[in-house]
């Protein structure tokens, strides 16, 4: 068996990489290949911006040039796939729209429901590969089905938290060559194979958003969702003028444009239909329990049991523990101690030690 889990020699194991151009997906395409596997790299254009240079894109017009540079340098395959349209659909779109209806989107989530592992993900099947790889930080564990997702070795830069809702049949497909290292490695690694990219700074979070705030792609797109309307303490006063909902996010504290208040107010409620926000204190935002729905398991012996574990709302925090019940489509977390500042629109990842059992979208 070789190192992804295939009963077959390197040579005749076909994937295709998704390189976006950056130091990780390089380095898991370059290291198969100096394995002995048959490589393809696929870059996807997601967006136009062929002169781009901002170091913290990805899937921009220089970030397909080093993906193409590196494929040269170590003698594999190299494609691009125009995905501009889908991904505007699938993810831009959706990014605004959530933004619209008061809601906290997470675009690295729906880029890899709707772009990586669906379509791209199709695509290497037309193409006769036997897996998918990414550089993402997770791991996968278990044979060609019923595998499961793992958090990264790595724990400042697991990425298992953007997985959550990857089909099963889906994470059967795709590796993650890069789980078990440390970026330091990684980086060691791009050193040592001479790329080019070796030094490139990684991509942030939104790649898309490449002004100084996503407000402004949400202006562009939709400037019409800018207006105005009423701004509430928990009293029901009116403390303020918005400058349209789309600005304001649940948990948020700067820029919500109200002075004078003898103590920090953050924004607990943003109300789409009456265009209005509600600002309260800290403590008003703190909860135990939080809802989701459209909940994708990843490990089927959770459901309609209450079971003990952990979850987080966020990918950059700890797992908090508590118990987790699912129901059908829908369900709750119990958290054992308060969280604060939870938005619909978030998702809400469970986890059993460093296994992902799941995730929802908050309510």
């Amino acid at each position: 068996m070789n190192s992804l889990g295939f009963n077959k020699k390197e040579n005749d194991t076909k994937v295709i990489v998704a390189m976006s151009g950056g130091v990780d997906s390089s380095v898991a395409a370059v290291k198969l290949k100096m394995e002995g596997y048959d490589v393809t790299g696929v870059t996807l254009r997601l967006y136009n911006q062929p002169n781009s240079s901002k170091s913290k894109s990805c899937c921009a017009g220089i970030d397909i040039e080093d993906a193409k540079k590196v494929a040269k340098q170590y003698n594999f395959p190299h494609k691009i796939f125009d995905y501009q349209d889908k991904f505007f659909d699938g993810v831009i779109s959706s990014f605004v729209d959530s933004y619209a209806n008061g809601e906290t989107p997470v675009p690295c989530i729906q880029c890899n429901q709707t772009v990586k592992f669906s379509d791209l993900l199709e695509e290497s099947k037309n193409l006769n590969a036997d897996a998918l790889v990414t550089g993402h930080y997770a791991i996968r564990k278990g044979g060609l089905k019923e595998s499961k997702l793992f958090r990264a070795k790595d724990k400042t830069k697991d990425q298992s938290y953007f997985l959550f809702a990857t089909l099963q049949d889906q994470l059967d497909y795709v590796r993650f060559p890069l789980g078990n290292y440390f970026k330091s490695e990684i980086r060691e690694m791009a050193d040592n194979y001479n790329l080019v990219v070796s030094d490139k700074p990684d991509s942030q979070d939104i790649c898309f958003v490449t002004s100084d705030s996503y407000r402004d792609l949400i202006n562009k797109i939709q400037p019409d969702i800018n207006k105005e309307g009423n701004i509430f303490d928990i009293n029901g006063n009116k403390i303020g003028i918005h400058k349209g909902i789309a600005n304001y996010t649940v948990g948020q504290r700067k820029g919500v444009g109200v002075g004078g208040q003898e103590r920090p107010l953050y924004v607990q409620e943003v109300n789409k239909n009456q265009n209005y926000i509600v600002l309260a204190p800290l403590e008003n935002l703190q909860k135990n329990k939080i809802f989701f729905k459209n909940i994708n398991l990843l490990d089927k012996d959770i459901v309609n049991h209450e079971i003990k574990c952990s979850a987080k709302i966020r990918s950059t925090q700890n797992e908090i523990s508590g118990k987790l019940k699912i129901m059908d489509n829908s369900g709750y977390f119990l958290f054992d101690e308060p969280i604060s500042a939870t938005s619909p629109g978030q998702a809400c990842v469970f986890y059993k030690n460093d296994q992902v059992l799941g995730g929802g979208w908050i309510t």
